[in-house]
């Protein structure tokens, strides 16, 4: 089977309109370029944008030649509700955005002439999502072509019997029959092979002496080439043995493993939500750089190309089918499909998913009350059941929120059909007394409805703080609302409920727990627990990294940068994240690292001494501190530092004078107070016999202020994506956080395709070539060309940077 890039040459407009079709390379989201304002019925689910429908149309030749080849289209995901049409023909309809299909073309296409291919994709129907859903062919798009007898497509399956010795199981799938070569690969070196007759399914069990195992410490990926007839077909796999049970916890290869997990939502940051390779790849090893050995796929299936970069740098993936079942969270959400296709979308991830090492559970879905109630539970142990027969190899989970589980069955945070209705009618109310009414905000917000499910409980532990909720789940009603979905699953999810592990480690002995979502703030907490007890397999913190959509959520905004009269539908990402909406690190981030023990030395974070006048407070945030101690023009001004460590003691020093030395507490936090001065800030640890262990410095920035442009890539290829983080520095390249300035970028020699910073408040959105500098700092991602070179510049008020990023043809 040759897989053929599909992406280039599209155009799209809105459906019905009479716009000029915009040319555009996939994956492609049209929503990021919308407008965004109060009317939309999305709100700040999507990030306050439009919402609208569009249309995608490429012209394709197919070659006399071809004539005797099967065409099959693969679509990775476009979100959603779309229909295909092929020379004018509708040939298919998907409804799920989030699960791969593929339509086999051969009765529709013209030989020895030009197709035509339509696909409309639909988002108009709001609310229908509690986060950036982006709208469009936003992941890769592939042909394959294969001959009329070939390997079936996803046909090949590829299973770890043992590791010493190392034996698979190679599944085979073909369109009739014949006999099959297989031959394992090792960088092109041939270390197994076998062969076989195959009836359209055969099994081979093969054996590979001295073979090297796949884990999250040595990921290495073997490759299976399987030739059948004319075709043949190339799978990446990698060897490990994954085993989960009460007497050992979750293991792989014989060892035991924590999840030291982070939730991610599916988007890109400035990218929307494209799904590049390169944005993969690069989210993933940032998170990987934090300590983190594993991400949960919130709340949908993802990407291959997260996949395979979880492969290649072994984070271990628990992926989630759906964020609801039968009961709504939003009023046009999946509910109105999802009883007549679980079945095809479980299938779909399963077949994703079997080949991927990385891959080492499934969720079935995320806050979904409908767990508390019978029907819930018998369709908790379908859902677990059919994942069993597609694949016995992981374990099935489904994080539930237990205090809402609870919540839900007294009455509180219910929706209907009625809420959503009075919503819509508010949202339509709302738009024309923006127009006839000066008191519009006033009379908007008395007829506002309250939140519904997740949005629900959300809101509540934004009041409340996140001790309510946690306290909340112990409750014994939550036992009883959430003890007989988890009976019908493997592992247990606990969103927010850490509170109830001891108590059920010992009255459910046979039950696995997993924190499938949680507080930054409990990263101490549950390590320790679970470091006492193998049944409590790990933790997925909300969230390892900022999204756009839920806006405003987990912010900690300061006036200078959000005002607080400020229009709402400026708000565009959660501010949940260790890692923000650029993949930029802060404290939250360096005291993950502590606690992972990615990092040895000491950690220092200051709160910004520049903020004026906080709001948006949120419990999904630890602290608003960064690493640096430049803050020049703020002498004297108290200053609030935290050092992360995991020593016995710590002492700080600021320009060689001790600030005291303290006792590390349980939490790995250690705080000081004192008047700025510049210099250095230095931490020093030590063992309980006082002897000097690590230390780490923050040193204050010269008072030269750079534009410092500083491309992630020294070199770019044809058509790769290199991220250039621009912020503002001395001559040495320390960053300066209370540097503010609105900064105009262009680019020669590539397309700039996302260009912002990380406030959780940017009204500007990440299309535009201008954008403010968030504590210093800004993110461009820039498409290379295909001429020698790009050329980046950078203009502010009264500076100007330029640098030249030369494109080579090696990878």
């Amino acid at each position: 089977m040759k897989k053929l890039d599909f992406n280039k040459g599209w155009s799209v407009r809105p459906l019905g309109s009479d716009d000029k079709w915009k040319e555009v390379t996939l994956p492609h989201d049209a929503m990021i370029s919308e407008k965004r304002a109060l009317e939309s019925a999305g709100i700040h689910n999507i990030g306050w944008f439009e919402a609208l429908d569009y249309e995608y149309e490429k012209e394709f030749f197919v070659s006399k030649e071809e004539e005797d080849l099967t065409h099959r289209l693969v679509f990775e995901g476009v979100y959603h509700n779309c229909d295909i049409y092929i020379n004018g023909e509708h040939v298919a309809f998907h409804a799920y955005g989030y699960t791969e299909f593929s339509i086999c073309l051969d009765t529709y296409l013209r030989i020895g002439d030009t197709n035509t291919i339509k696909v409309v994709a639909r988002n108009s129907d709001q609310p229908n999502s509690r986060w950036y859903s982006g709208t469009g062919i936003y992941r890769p798009v592939w042909m394959c072509v294969s001959p009329k007898e070939h390997i079936n497509l996803n046909g090949i399956k590829i299973k770890t019997l043992s590791v010493d010795p190392a034996k698979i199981l190679v599944e085979v799938k073909t369109s009739s029959l014949g006999s099959l070569d297989i031959e394992i690969l090792d960088n092109e070196e041939v270390v197994a092979k076998a062969s076989k007759d195959t009836d359209g399914k055969a099994a081979i069990n093969i054996e590979l002496k001295d073979a090297k195992l796949w884990s999250p410490e040595s990921p290495y990926m073997y490759e299976c080439k399987v030739r059948y007839k004319e075709d043949e077909t190339r799978v990446p796999f990698g060897i490990r043995l994954l085993e989960y049970g009460p007497s050992h916890g979750l293991t792989i290869n014989g060892k035991h493993v924590i999840l030291k997990g982070a939730c991610i939502h599916h988007d890109n940051g400035i990218l929307g939500a494209c799904a590049y390779k390169e944005a993969e790849e690069r989210k993933i090893r940032i998170l990987k750089e934090q300590g983190y050995n594993a991400i949960r796929s919130a709340h949908n299936p993802c990407s291959n190309y997260l996949l395979e970069a979880c492969d290649k740098m072994g984070m271990l993936v628990m992926d989630e089918y759906v964020d609801c079942w039968y009961i709504h969270k939003t009023k046009y959400d999946y509910v109105n499909f999802l009883e007549d296709n679980w079945k095809k979308d479980l299938k779909a991830m399963v077949l994703k998913d079997y080949n991927h090492p990385s891959v080492i559970m499934y969720s079935t879905g995320n806050e979904v009350a409908e767990t508390g109630e019978k029907r819930g539970i018998k369709l908790t142990k379908d859902f677990t059941d059919y994942l069993h027969m597609l694949d016995d190899t992981r374990p099935v989970s489904c994080g539930i929120n237990i205090f809402f589980n609870f919540l839900y069955s007294a009455g509180f945070g219910v929706y209907s059909d009625d809420k959503a209705d009075k919503e819509a009618q508010r949202k339509e109310d709302k738009s024309k007394e923006t127009k006839n009414s000066k008191n519009a905000k006033d009379d908007a917000k008395k007829k506002e409805t309250k939140p519904v499910g997740s949005e629900f409980y959300n809101t509540l532990a934004g009041i409340l703080g996140d001790t309510t909720m946690k306290v909340g789940a112990t409750l014994p009603m939550c036992d009883v609302k959430t003890r007989d979905a988890y009976a019908n699953m493997d592992i247990a999810g606990y969103n927010y409920g850490i509170l109830r592990y001891k108590h059920d480690l010992k009255k459910y002995p046979q039950r696995l727990i997993l924190g499938s979502e949680t507080f930054c703030k409990d990263t101490w907490k549950w390590l320790e627990i679970t470091e006492k007890n193998e049944r409590i397999i790990g933790d997925f913190v909300w969230a390892g990294q900022d999204y756009i959509g839920e806006a405003g959520i987990g912010a900690w905004e300061y006036e200078q940068y959000a005002p607080k009269d400020a229009d709402k539908s400026g708000w565009l990402t959660a501010g949940s994240g260790r890692v923000d909406i650029l993949g930029f690190t802060g404290g939250e981030a360096a005291y993950t690292r502590v606690v992972y023990k990615a990092q040895k030395e000491p950690a220092i974070a200051v709160k910004p001494l520049c903020n004026i006048g906080k709001h948006s407070p949120s419990a999904w945030k630890l602290t608003e501190a960064i690493e640096s101690w430049s803050y020049k023009g703020y002498e004297g001004k108290e200053a609030f530092i935290e050092v992360y460590t995991r020593d016995y003691s710590v002492e700080l020093f600021l320009n060689g004078r001790s600030l005291g030395r303290k006792k590390v507490g349980k939490t790995f936090r250690t705080y000081y107070k004192t008047p700025y001065e510049n210099g250095e800030l230095k931490a020093v640890t030590y063992d309980r016999d006082g002897n000097k262990l690590y230390e780490n410095k923050l040193v204050t920035a010269a008072d030269e202020v750079k534009l410092s442009i500083m491309p992630e890539k020294k070199t770019a290829c044809k058509d790769e994506i290199i991220f250039i983080p621009i912020m503002y520095t001395d001559g040495k390249g320390i960053r300066k956080p209370s540097e503010m300035h609105e900064v105009e970028l262009s680019v020669e020699g590539g397309k700039l395709l996302g260009f912002g910073n990380a406030c959780s408040y940017n009204k500007d959105g990440y299309k535009g070539n201008k954008t403010f500098s968030y504590y210093g700092q800004m993110m461009a991602a820039v498409r290379a060309g295909s001429g020698e070179e790009v050329r980046i510049r950078a203009v502010d008020e009264c500076r100007e940077e330029e640098v030249i990023i030369p494109i080579t043809t090696k990878k």
